[in-house]
């Protein structure tokens, strides 16, 4: 994975810190026995899935890779592999 660029986009930045926080405030609340406050923090974590789509789909998140891009990740595989 270190050749790619793997959720280094806002996109994956910004969903995963609202669902972090989503995950901090239900965690919070779960261990206080407040059942209203846990399903705040379980709302909150689906909010960040659906801002980081949202935000992927304006174009923050990685472009889509053409077929030629495809075949020469294939090509510079199989060639690694066989020197």
């Amino acid at each position: 994975m270190a050749g790619s660029s793997h959720g280094h986009t806002p996109a994956a930045w910004t969903g995963v810190i609202i669902s972090f926080i989503g995950f901090c405030v239900a965690g919070v609340f779960m261990v206080a026995a407040n059942p209203l406050g846990f399903w705040a923090g379980i709302a909150v974590i689906l909010i960040g899935g659906i801002v980081g789509l949202a935000m992927k789909a304006a174009g923050l998140g990685m472009p889509k890779e053409s077929a030629e891009m495809a075949a020469a990740r294939a090509r510079a595989g199989q060639a690694q592999t066989s020197a």
